[in-house]
């Protein structure tokens, strides 16, 4: 293995915009986040099919499709 060709490794600290903070190993020694699983949808929970299913119903109206 050759010398000096590796990126420096750090222990890094990942700040998300909700304010969680959680440390990781990366190449960058910070990290800035938009969402993390504190905050994302899908991972809390509060993720509705109510409103993906009403976006689908309004296109297949605008666009004359039949539902099954």
């Amino acid at each position: 293995m050759k010398e000096a060709i590796h990126p420096t490794y750090f222990e890094t600290k990942v700040k998300c915009n909700c304010g969680n903070e959680f440390v990781t190993g990366s190449t960058s020694e910070s990290i800035h986040v938009e969402i993390c699983s504190k905050c994302h949808p899908f991972y809390t929970g509060t993720q509705k099919a109510t409103t993906a299913r009403g976006r689908i119903d309004q296109f297949n109206k605008r666009y004359g499709i039949q539902g099954e």
